[in-house]
């Protein structure tokens, strides 16, 4: 039994794919996962849709596979919150997305306390609506008597992961990965545990919060009659650590960056955990298989949504397939820029207010130069991440994935950006790709780290070519884009 399961479950869409031994996809299934937008500023998912999406693609990506599993990992959407009975599983709320900014107003009233050093020196986060803490707190404070029965240790908080792993085991398991806790805003990443002071900060009961293993570990077994058979689940990490794992950026000075919806560039800084600085977020890479490894991460809210937007809401064009045609075909750079502030701005800026902007229209512009300007908007946004991150941030190559990375003209236009090369693995499932390697770790099918990087392989390099004069003046009017998207609003 020499096959390992990979649950991608998305912002989205989920996924299951199914690798052999060797890292190397056999199958796969997905399904489109739909969101709910009740008020601006919110956005939900259905966990019940969730769970059954997982179900329904796991086993068709098994029955493609025509082989016996031997593990499961299980990469998710971090931040994303869900809270749930412990007598019936049953969820008290939809899911509150990680983009979901409703809770903006109290994380401006914290810090007018001056609680963001303490919560900046445990977890390595900035105080924002993205990471779980307040989206927790929002649910009990909203849905009624969730508090008290809270209190009463009847209900369950956890992120993706964890209520999945709670679903897969009939309620057995209430567990998370080091990742996933890393990014509630309540786990201290330096002692590794739900830090006091800061539940207290945000009034959670601890009794809510799930036990928190290394990202390689035995977390449970399926119940009977879910598969065919019952399946060890043996890893589990938030999508973007995930990612890394799986383009084997295993040692220091490495760094990927993954063009989903939004954009995620985690640098491994290695065995010490960086003092964060000018907006970039210092959290856990991995724990596994006895090694732990910090990042510096930059996460910017908005990449391929952009173009979702374009497609479903504009219909600029039918697939995104169509895009770097329609950029090609724009000709020389315009002057459009986006600036994908949908859900406000990320890393660096922190601007949870500000909004989305297209500047540099003329009576010439269309959907191409538009679309172009989508596609332009992940490569700046990279560029101003590894600025935050500092001069020694640069790597020597930058590693991509994602649904945007098999997009040539994007992957060109990025390396002219960075001044630096660009490398597309060969497999794009960095995701799927990392759960399954981390179950391999726990079951012993993978042997070590060494294994790992020496099955990654690259599919496509690309070298920048862009003279340093029109570089700089790109850079100079995204800048000024940027500016205008953070201009005081009354």
């Amino acid at each position: 039994m020499s096959h390992l399961l990979a649950i991608d479950q998305g912002t989205t869409s989920t996924r299951s794919l199914v690798f052999d031994s060797s890292g190397r996809l056999v199958a796969a299934a997905q399904r489109e996962l739909a969101q709910s937008y009740r008020q601006p500023g919110w956005i939900e998912h259905d966990p019940e849709e969730i769970w059954r999406d997982v179900l329904a693609t796991a086993r068709e990506a098994i029955a493609k596979s025509g082989a016996p599993v031997a593990a499961i990992g299980i990469a998710n959407q971090r931040e994303t919150t869900v809270v749930w009975e412990r007598a019936t599983g049953r969820p008290i709320y939809p899911a509150i997305v990680w983009q979901d900014r409703r809770t903006a107003k109290m994380c401006e009233r914290l810090r007018e306390q001056g609680c963001e050093a303490l919560i900046r020196a445990r977890t390595g986060l900035l105080l924002d609506p993205y990471f779980s803490a307040t989206k927790l707190g929002w649910i009990l404070d909203h849905v009624p008597g969730a508090r008290a029965r809270a209190e009463r240790s009847e209900l369950a908080f956890g992120t993706i992961d964890s209520f999945l792993l709670w679903r897969f085991t009939g309620g057995k398991t209430h567990a998370a990965d080091v990742t996933n806790a890393a990014r509630t805003m309540l786990f201290d990443i330096h002692r590794l545990c739900w830090d006091d002071e800061l539940l207290q900060l945000f009034d959670i009961p601890k009794t809510l919060l799930p036990e928190v293993h290394d990202n390689g570990f035995l977390f449970g077994v399926t119940e009977p009659g879910i598969f065919n058979t019952q399946i060890p689940v043996a890893g589990m990490a938030g999508d973007q650590h995930a990612a890394m794992i799986g383009q084997a950026c295993l040692d220091a000075g490495m760094a990927k960056a993954t063009y989903g919806t939004g954009l995620f560039l985690l640098l491994n800084t290695g065995q010490d955990a960086p003092r964060p600085a000018n907006g970039v977020l210092t959290t856990l890479g991995y724990r596994a298989a006895g090694r732990t490894a910090y990042t510096a991460e930059g996460s910017a809210f908005v990449a391929g949504a952009a173009l979702k937007w374009l497609r479903d809401r504009l219909d600029f064009f039918q697939d995104v397939t169509q895009t770097a045609a329609m950029a090609a075909k724009a000709g020389g750079y315009g002057g459009i820029y986006l600036v994908p502030a949908f859900a406000g701005l990320g890393a660096p800026y922190w601007d949870p207010q500000a909004s989305g902007l297209i500047c540099g229209l003329t009576f010439d512009s269309g959907p191409a130069q538009i679309v172009r300007a989508a596609l332009e908007s992940p490569a700046y946004q990279t560029y101003d991440l590894l600025q935050a991150m500092g001069s020694s941030a640069k790597p020597r190559a930058l590693r991509i994935d994602g649904g945007m990375a098999a997009n040539d003209w994007f992957c060109q236009f990025l390396a002219d950006i960075l001044h630096a090369p660009v490398e597309r693995p060969s497999l794009l499932e960095s995701t799927a790709q990392g759960a399954a390697y981390l179950a391999g770790l726990t079951i012993g099918l993978f042997s070590d780290f060494a294994s790992i990087s020496a099955a990654w392989n690259c599919g496509a390099r690309f070298e920048p070519r862009m003279g340093d004069a029109e570089r700089k003046r790109l850079l100079a009017g995204w800048q000024d884009a940027i500016a205008r998207t953070l201009m005081p609003r009354a």
